[in-house]
């Protein structure tokens, strides 16, 4: 009989057990855990500051000249304002000589823009000219491409090395494909613009310093 007993008490011990250990498991679920991720996420974005245009990076004055990658070296003529449903805006108008083109860019995206180079960078690029063409043996699509994509990208050390590497030194029309032809007068023309917003010269002068750079004076001078 008392043997019994004992089996008794251990079934019970067990089922105890079991308690004890859903009873620990049951803190384990938090729900206040998770809905903190999701509402700190909510509180991050403001809405509100959309309304409001960003600061501008740069404040440009009027008659300033900057240059647009993908049309190159303008001037601003007005300084304007407009209101689009709630929002206010500021923009530029900048006139493209080159192109009769007037381009209406917002103050808060001028991350476009930049100002024009300094004189410093102007005879870096002169000596840029002053040395040797790359010579690459890709296929020319692909290297239309790639002097198209420095041509917009507003970067003036690129611009002059599409203008090096395209030169070909003469003035014969066979010696050059005609899309070749015309990547070079789109690069000559965007840096020569820029040269002549620097330096403040006169087109003429500033030819013949890229023709002499470029080893194309007896072109310019036949051209005369």
């Amino acid at each position: 009989m008392p043997k019994k007993k004992k089996v008794k008490k251990t079934k019970k011990r067990k089922k105890t057990s079991k308690v004890k250990i859903a009873n620990k498991t049951k803190p384990i679920i938090k729900t206040s855990d998770k809905k903190n991720p999701i509402a700190g996420q909510d509180e991050k974005p403001e809405i509100k500051k959309i309304k409001k245009q960003a600061t501008e990076k740069r404040i440009y004055n009027l008659k300033d000249f900057v240059v647009y990658p993908k049309h190159g070296v303008g001037q601003i003529t007005a300084i304007e304002k407009a209101k689009i449903g709630e929002i206010d805006i500021q923009f530029y108008k900048i006139l493209v000589e080159k192109e009769k083109l007037t381009l209406t860019v917002p103050i808060n995206q001028q991350s476009k823009l930049r100002p024009i180079s300094s004189i410093n960078q102007i005879n870096k690029c002169v000596s840029i000219l002053k040395t040797k063409p790359k010579i690459k043996r890709t296929m020319w699509s692909r290297r239309a491409q790639e002097y198209d994509q420095k041509i917009n990208s507003g970067k003036i050390y690129e611009l002059a090395e599409v203008v090096k590497d395209l030169n070909k030194n003469t003035d014969i029309i066979a010696d050059q494909s005609y899309s070749e032809r015309q990547l070079f007068e789109k690069a000559y023309e965007r840096l020569k613009s820029e040269f002549e917003a620097v330096l403040k010269t006169s087109p003429e002068e500033v030819q013949k310093k890229m023709d002499k750079a470029l080893g194309r004076t007896n072109i310019s001078e036949n051209a005369e």
